[in-house]
């Protein structure tokens, strides 16, 4: 395959280019967040259980867009270092409450601003028009397609 044709069937597609973008966005968000060892799904993960104290893991999946086959393991990975606790449920004992704990709550303060760091950098090279109209279109591809993600968001009241 030509370079011409490798651009034409691979590079100018969007599919790829967000997959590029995803993976720049991890890498920049793991650099602005360095020391603190969170991936940005684990963040995420935080930040929705800190806004809702009590989430049970299916709820947590939906709320964040992740598959709720693996958001087991992001769970257990912020257990593990003390960033939240999961208690079992008065209603329903299967399910397992997941509550941030201090040292959760105190590292998702610490990595604010690197965090804003990390979302500045994404869109260093457009200008402030550019960037509102990038974040616009971007929301709205997003929501028009969230019925068809493997993970669709389904935010908590």
């Amino acid at each position: 395959m030509t370079a011409i044709d490798l651009e034409a069937a691979l590079y100018d597609k969007p599919g790829h280019l967000i997959r590029r973008l995803q993976q720049i966005a991890v890498t920049v968000f793991l650099e602005e967040t360095a020391g603190f060892d969170v991936t940005p799904v684990q963040y995420a993960a935080l930040v929705a259980i800190r806004a809702h104290p009590g989430i049970d893991q299916l709820r947590l999946a939906h709320a964040i867009g992740f598959d709720r086959t693996t958001i087991g393991g992001v769970v257990e990975r912020l257990e593990a270092r003390g960033y939240i606790t999961r208690r079992t449920g008065a209603a329903d004992r299967r399910t397992k409450r997941l509550m941030a704990t201090a040292s959760g709550m105190r590292t998702l303060d610490a990595m604010a601003s690197g965090s804003a760091r990390a979302q500045r950098r994404m869109l260093e090279g457009l200008d402030k028009h550019e960037r509102a109209l990038f974040m616009d279109m971007l929301a709205r591809l997003v929501r028009i397609n969230n019925d068809v993600s493997r993970a669709p968001v389904n935010a908590p009241a």
